[in-house]
């Protein structure tokens, strides 16, 4: 068992250059996490069983060229009644087990009963997987946007023992790759990652329309309905959401024929055990998709305000650089476009901060001069 989780080993590692944020890793990292540790979760049998078991007064058993007889090899209900699906009766899920039904949900279904089929357990595991590569699929975009940018400037500047590669030269080429040779070409950098959080975004809200339509229209009220159920006083007297939406027990009809040609039918009781995982995962799923969505908008919210305000990019500025003082974070700030700033602020996770430091003082000390020269070529020319 815990060798299927060795290949979700990387999303625990650590990586040696940021570029992205706490929200964008809680999409792509520990997202992907918890829906491929379900997906791998719901497929152990070892630690839940077979995912359906069905019985009934009399089992059939299959032989080529020959009629069906009797058996107790129950295989052949179970893949029937697997793949066919099973179905409750929502007249009966109010019921007191042993008391008129044999478990909610599971009881007689007269012509006018409510018939719930089950049909979605058998893809749980694929539609887990696909969203866990849906929801890194941003931050594999973004990768490819950003080709490596952060990771080739902050080459080796990271460490603490930096003062064999923090040389003056070293400092120049960043000085002059930010002031001169690459000033003002970064904007699509920015809204780049601007459109992988908006991805983001919609992904996390397009998620619950997605398990809403594939679990039969009940996940969007499914995490309010739960926690409404168990501070009910009297759960006896509602309809348990987990047993609608995820019931253990179910029944299935199977039609086959006698040995004259008549058609017969057999009604099974089918255990489901899965179901018992399937229930929590999806509640946890629930409020998971629901807190990354509130996370995701705010995101999308502070990005547009940060882009938008220049105010709050000194801020931001004077947050990250310790004792700058103001007019030189305005300098840089006036003097940067918005795609240089984010660029700088991506270093910023990547740099020790005194190199940082030294860099957003030489990078002012840099525009102010230049300012200066062209305010004294103006009035040199008046």
């Amino acid at each position: 068992m815990i060798d299927l989780f060795d290949s979700l080993k990387s999303l625990l590692q650590e990586e040696t250059v940021r570029i992205d944020n706490l929200v964008f890793r809680l999409h792509s990292r520990a997202t992907v996490l918890i829906l491929s540790t379900c997906a791998i979760l719901v497929t152990a049998k070892q630690y839940i069983g077979e995912p359906i078991s069905c019985i009934t007064d009399k089992t059939i058993e299959y032989r080529p060229l020959s009629f069906p007889k009797l058996s107790t090899d129950r295989d052949p209900i179970n893949a029937y009644c697997w793949i066919y699906s099973t179905f409750t009766v929502s007249r009966h899920l109010t019921g007191t087990p042993g008391i008129g039904v044999a478990s909610p949900g599971v009881g007689q279904a007269l012509d006018n009963d409510e018939i719930h089929h089950h049909r979605y357990y058998q893809w749980v595991c694929f539609v887990l997987a696909l969203q866990a590569l849906m929801f890194y699929t941003p931050r594999a975009l973004w990768g490819v946007w950003e080709r490596g940018t952060v990771k080739l400037l902050s080459a080796n500047l990271g460490t603490p023992f930096f003062r064999d590669v923090w040389s003056k030269e070293r400092k120049d080429q960043l000085v002059e790759y930010f002031t001169t040779t690459n000033l003002h070409t970064h904007n699509f950098y920015a809204f780049r990652f601007l459109t992988c959080e908006i991805l983001n975004f919609c992904n996390a809200i397009g998620q619950i329309y997605f398990l809403d339509v594939f679990l039969e229209g009940q996940f969007s009220k499914y995490g309010p309905a739960v926690t409404a159920f168990a501070i009910e006083t009297n759960p006896f007297q509602r309809i348990d959401p987990m047993a609608r939406l995820f019931p253990k027990v179910t029944k299935c009809t199977i039609h086959t024929f006698g040995s004259s040609g008549s058609p017969q039918t057999h009604d099974a009781l089918c255990i489901l055990p899965l179901n018992v995982v399937n229930e929590k995962i999806f509640v946890f799923i629930w409020f998971w998709l629901v807190f990354l969505a509130i996370v995701s908008g705010l995101a999308v919210i502070y990005r547009i305000i940060v882009f938008s305000q220049p105010w709050a990019r000194v801020y931001l500025l004077r947050a990250t650089v310790q004792f700058i003082s103001r007019s030189k974070a305005e300098t840089v700030v006036q003097s940067f476009g918005i795609g240089d700033w984010f660029l700088l602020h991506q270093l910023s996770h990547n740099l020790n901060p005194i190199i940082f430091w030294e860099l957003v003082n030489e990078l002012a000390m840099k525009f102010s001069s230049k300012y200066s020269e062209e305010k004294s070529r103006r009035m040199d020319f008046i």
